[in-house]
């Protein structure tokens, strides 16, 4: 028994991890302003679309579209940016990271997946240190809980790699 414990008490630190990791994640879209510029990052086909929603609520914001991916988003409509480039969530907020400088942004807001938004915000708030990260959480809706679940536990791991200090995952 005793040769176990070590690993169960890992075990443990680990589930208790993940179910603190999926509470704290923000989970509804709150506090953005009338003249916030948006950030949408690829990589889910539920992200776009709740972008465009939420330009509909703020005709005036700018919207970047960030990643792999956006160059297929049409870009006549007025105030969208894409960057079709970055490949990864850490390459995404070194392109969000030089767009808020060469814009002086002092304030955005970062749309991605409810499971995604933990380390996208950790990763671009070490990007951006001194500007006012707003998180705008796309939910999973109509997604069977297995998947669920399995994108939830990948990005608690990536999330743990990150705060190890391997930003690239």
């Amino acid at each position: 028994m005793r040769f176990f414990t070590p690993s169960l008490l890992i075990l443990g630190a680990f589930i208790i991890g993940g179910v603190i990791f999926k509470a704290t994640a923000p989970t509804s879209c709150n506090g953005i302003m009338a003249n916030d510029s948006v950030f949408v990052l690829t990589g889910d086909a539920r992200r776009i679309p709740f972008a465009m929603h939420q330009m509909n609520q703020y005709p005036n914001t700018n919207l970047y579209i960030i990643g792999a991916g956006a160059e297929y988003v049409p870009t006549n409509i007025r105030h969208v940016s894409v960057e079709s480039d970055s490949k990864s969530t850490y390459q995404n907020a070194l392109a969000i990271k030089k767009i808020a400088t060469e814009s002086n942004l002092h304030r955005i807001v970062l749309v991605t997946t409810v499971d995604h938004i933990n380390r996208a915000m950790r990763l671009v708030r070490d990007e951006l240190p001194n500007v006012i990260v707003i998180a705008c959480p796309v939910q999973l809706h109509g997604m069977p809980a297995p998947k669920r679940l399995e994108r939830w536990a990948t990005e608690y791991v990536k999330y743990i790699v990150t705060l190890l200090g391997i930003k690239e995952s």
